[in-house]
């Protein structure tokens, strides 16, 4: 039977955060991205992405820093059941920037941080039995105390008859041989104090890897083969060599007087934009085969494929790529030099590595603002009551999200910035879905709410707010209008991945002669989208009017966006009946993710609470209703 776990890694954690100010030194640069850092992370996240099963061995403070690379490590695949919390230390921390071409400063936050206060008690040998193989640094041999929890480590993996893997990884200013201010440098002269701490441990490796500069201080010399030489007097590992762009050198034997075309697998030719994590991609890649028993050559392809991505993006884990962008590059290559230009690379890498995994979705869209506004008009009452309003419409939402109807379905909501404001900043206190309205009401050409820059807007939602634009096309828009439309939806898209946020495209076709031209609007205006370069992560649409246009639906999106998360089905205030009547005959398919509905839901109970007819706990009563009875009625037909 196999174990829960391909791989455990175990070592240095920290929060990266990455300038993403492209050429300025770092005591200029002002703004900033976060990620998971810390080589053992990023090899766990590279692995998970790659398809093993990881878990993690690392400290992490109690403190945001701490919980947040605990949920990102647990958001990409990797166990963290085994990461230490501890009070008593701060989780670490890295500063870095783009200067120049291979030149990349960075400063290290490590003093009395939390991975660094790993002690042999906190390695459990009943964890790491669950693995076939664990992966530590050398960054822990440095310390004492994380040094003894290495020794421990290394000393139950051989017990339990483990494969053991060191990735050399050496820093001289974390063993104290350089100042604060030589962050990025991964060379000193030899320290025999530093070549010592690693000859002990070199017999244990199964798999040893590294840099030229790294065998120079696992070998104490400072010349390649002489070096590999002494490492292998020590140990039978494999020795990976890594060569930079020329690739790498495999050597599972002795070592050759020199690097022949037998040993050494060659890389490919993309520009460098960060190299910083780029050995980390390498190596995860490289597992993606040793540990699935591939020979050499293909472990080092994906190896140097890994690599490859990593050199071309910012940032360390976050660069890494999912098994099927390896997959396709591997087959298709890129014509650019640098991958974060390819966009079909980029598409892949985006809908990929998503980090929730919703199932089905039932959403409860109050994102309205004309409807409401209406109803204030005719009752005397101002944008402070509507705001009231949709405080109990997400009320509704919550306790619906108690009965044991909803518990197959992972809820939603879709509001506003106008009048939902209060609404958004509630829901990050709930696991769920939530969409915000970009769009301005009523307009065409399409306009956004905000500032004249739709990305410079989406840079202040949180990560977890799907970018939800309602579009109105008709039969007669002309050119200019429809030039238009694509312009700004090509804006809308590029500001919603440079800010990382999933996109909802809502396409409702107005004044159509029929529903089957409205069907074949809706379907030209969504391969226009395609065409354009625009990949929604979700449509939301209408019922089809004809089974054939759902499976013109379904060919469209498999042919230009297979990993779409899906369609959500909108109810455009039909009765409850109708709706019902439209989830009954919409096709069981994959792509029919779940529906997004509000005023079948809300409209009425509003009108009546408006008009002081309904009590707040009334109105909330009789929206959970409606709302759980569409969850209902869909999953009777699911």
């Amino acid at each position: 039977m196999p174990k829960p776990f391909d791989l455990i890694c175990i070592g240095r954690s920290c929060v990266d955060l990455y300038s993403v100010e492209f050429g300025v030194p770092l005591e200029r640069a002002m703004t900033f991205t976060k990620s998971v850092g810390g080589s053992p992370m990023n090899i766990a996240i590279g692995t998970s992405r790659l398809g093993l099963r990881v878990g993690a061995i690392t400290g992490v403070g109690k403190e945001d820093n701490g919980r947040y690379l605990k949920w990102q490590l647990a958001s990409e695949g990797v166990d963290v059941s085994a990461v230490k919390t501890d009070p008593d230390r701060l989780t670490a921390m890295v500063l870095l920037s783009i200067r120049g071409d291979n030149d990349f400063p960075l400063i290290q936050y490590r003093e009395k941080c939390a991975d660094m206060g790993l002690l042999p008690e906190d390695i459990d040998p009943a964890y790491l039995a669950k693995a076939e193989a664990v992966l530590v640094t050398g960054t822990h041999l440095s310390r004492e105390g994380v040094r003894a929890a290495t020794h421990k480590v290394l000393e139950t993996a051989q017990r339990l008859g483990l494969k053991c893997i060191l990735d050399i990884d050496f820093r001289p200013n974390l063993w104290g041989l350089q100042g604060h201010d030589a962050g990025s440098s991964r060379w000193a002269e030899a320290s025999e104090a530093v070549t010592a701490e690693f000859r002990k441990v070199l017999p244990y490796f199964d798999l040893i890897v590294g840099t030229e500069e790294e065998f120079f201080i696992a070998g104490g010399k400072t010349e390649a083969i002489a070096a590999l030489r002494e490492v292998r007097k020590l140990t039978a590992a494999t020795l990976v060599f890594k060569l930079g762009e020329r690739g790498c050198a495999v050597l599972p034997g002795d070592i050759p007087d020199d690097f022949t075309d037998d040993v050494v697998y060659p890389g490919f030719p993309v520009k460098v934009y960060n190299s910083i994590g780029a050995g980390d991609g390498f190596m995860s890649g490289f597992l993606r085969g040793w540990l699935r028993g591939e020979d050499a050559a293909t472990c080092s392809r994906y190896a140097n494929a890994a690599g490859a991505f990593a050199v071309s993006r910012l940032g360390c884990s976050c660069a890494y790529p999912s098994w099927a962008e390896l997959q396709y590059f591997l087959k298709h290559g890129s014509e650019h030099k640098w991958l974060r230009e390819d966009a079909m690379l980029e598409q892949i890498h985006w809908a990929t590595n998503r980090r929730n995994k919703w199932r089905k979705l039932a959403v409860f869209a109050f994102d309205h603002r004309e409807p409401f506004a209406a109803l204030a008009a005719e009752t005397g009452k101002g944008p402070q009551d509507i705001a009231a309003f949709k405080k109990l419409a997400f009320r509704a939402v919550t306790e619906a999200a108690e009965d044991e109807a909803a518990q197959s379905m992972d809820l939603g909501i879709l509001v506003d910035d106008i009048y939902g404001r209060d609404v958004l900043f509630e829901s990050n206190r709930h696991p769920f879905w939530v969409g915000r309205s970009i769009e301005k009401t009523g307009c065409s050409p399409l306009a956004f709410e905000g500032g004249a820059d739709v990305g410079t807007t989406l840079q202040t939602w949180p990560e977890n707010h799907v970018v939800k634009c309602l579009f109105r096309p008709t039969p007669e828009d002309g050119e200019a209008v429809t030039q238009e439309n694509e312009r700004q939806l090509r804006r809308l898209f590029a500001g919603a991945r440079g800010s990382g946020h999933d996109l909802l495209l809502e396409i409702i076709v107005e004044r159509a002669a029929s529903p089957e031209q409205a069907d074949a609007l809706l379907l030209d205006w969504m391969r226009r989208c395609y065409e354009l370069g625009v990949y929604p992560d979700y449509w939301k649409i209408l019922p089809p009017a004809q089974r054939a246009t759902w499976d013109a639906l379904e060919r469209l999106i498999e042919a230009y966006d297979p990993y779409c998360r899906g369609i959500l089905l909108l109810g455009y205030n039909a009765s409850e009946e109708a709706l019902m009547d439209s989830f009954a005959h919409t096709p069981a398919s994959s792509r029919a993710l779940g529906f997004a509905i509000g005023r079948s839901i809300f409209l009425e109970p509003a009108r009546r609470w408006f008009a002081g007819e309904l009590s707040d706990a009334e109105a909330v009563a009789s929206m959970r209703a409606r709302f759980l009875r569409l969850i209902e009625a869909w999953n009777r037909h699911r």
